[in-house]
């Protein structure tokens, strides 16, 4: 019986005094709370003076350099390869024959079609004979008709299937890789060669919206190299997204204007400067003294000693200063943290 007794008492002890810390916990929060609601308390905030600063715009962004032209093709006949002319890093030009394709089955494909059409021809010619008699009705003619069409065209598409057998190179450039061999058959669809034209290379990158605001096509960039970084680079802006990208950013293009040797190889990376003339001060304020967000357009100002919500226009964000158009002037305080606690008119003391 004591066994028992004894435990059942120790666990009665634990809870009443667990039971008087937490009664003693909330009587302090509420003697705390009493005192801020009575105006004895004040919120802990850090502040800053609000002036005007200087605007420097110039930022960099990094991207990766890029071919002007970059085309992996693929076959559009059938035949088996029975020559090829040239090999990965060959200099090819536009219309050159890159592969010699066996061309029997299209020569076939043209015979057929070739027969194809006269057959429609000559039928066209028996149903105009007999429609003059009245042997045949205006819609089998008709049908007759469209079937020398359909026929034509079939003729048309097989010489020109012929024609082009030969695999040939869309573009200026240089043959990165040869994914084909002599003898092997290739179907509609068969990767065949990797063409790049590095004759001019770009600086793929983003920006975000901010720094995409004052760019504009044709604008002349700066562009540093991480293999040559103790040489400039030069370029221009050739193309501007004219939509964000899935993480709100901007994609842009700058085409590489000097390039000796052709040094810069593409996959490389780069660094694009941009450089913007000097601009008049304005106001500014840290980033955090906006409730949320910059969106909000909500802050808090200190008036004496205590916070007082302001509403604000927003514009421009430079790292972590944004730029204020309406809502603030020269020498008032903007509390920059401790807004969480904060609501209009509360008691504040400023943290040095």
């Amino acid at each position: 019986m004591k066994k028992i007794i004894i435990p059942v008492i120790s666990v009665i002890a634990v809870v009443v005094v667990i039971g008087w810390v937490l009664a003693n916990n909330k009587k302090k929060n509420k003697e705390k709370t009493a005192v801020v609601a009575a105006g004895k308390g004040a919120v802990a905030v850090r502040t800053a003076v609000v002036k005007k600063n200087e605007i420097n715009m110039n930022f960099t962004a990094n991207g990766t350099f890029a071919a002007a032209q970059d085309l992996e093709f693929s076959a559009e006949n059938s035949g088996r390869v029975t020559r090829i002319t040239v090999d990965e890093g060959s200099r090819v030009s536009k219309g050159q024959i890159l592969a010699y394709i066996d061309a029997e089955i299209l020569n076939v494909g043209v015979r057929n079609a070739e027969a194809a059409y006269q057959n429609a021809a000559r039928d066209l010619e028996r149903y105009q004979s007999s429609f003059s008699t009245g042997g045949v009705t205006q819609q089998q003619l008709d049908q007759a008709k469209l079937g020398v069409e359909n026929a034509k065209a079939g003729l048309q598409e097989a010489k020109r299937r012929l024609k082009d057998a030969n695999i040939k190179s869309p573009i200026n450039g240089i043959v990165n890789k040869r994914l084909i061999e002599q003898g092997a058959y290739i179907s509609p669809g068969t990767k065949l060669f990797e063409l790049v034209d590095v004759s001019k290379l770009k600086l793929a990158l983003t920006v975000n919206e901010s720094q995409v605001a004052n760019l504009k096509i044709g604008d002349q960039v700066r562009i540093k190299s991480n293999v040559f970084n103790d040489k400039n680079f030069n370029g221009k802006i050739t193309f501007i997204a004219p939509k964000a990208d899935n993480t709100l950013n901007f994609p842009i293009e700058i085409e590489l204007s000097n390039n000796p040797n052709n040094q810069i190889k593409a996959g490389m990376y780069g660094t694009a400067i941009f450089e913007f003339p000097k601009q008049a001060a304005t106001i500014t304020i840290p980033r955090t003294s906006f409730v949320g967000s910059v969106s909000s357009n909500k802050i808090y100002i200190a008036q004496g000693d205590v916070a007082k919500e302001r509403n604000v226009i927003a514009g421009r964000v430079f790292g972590d200063q944004v730029e204020i158009l309406e809502g603030l002037k020269e020498g008032e305080t903007v509390i920059t943290s401790g807004q969480i606690n904060l609501v209009d008119g509360t008691p504040i003391s400023p943290v040095k």
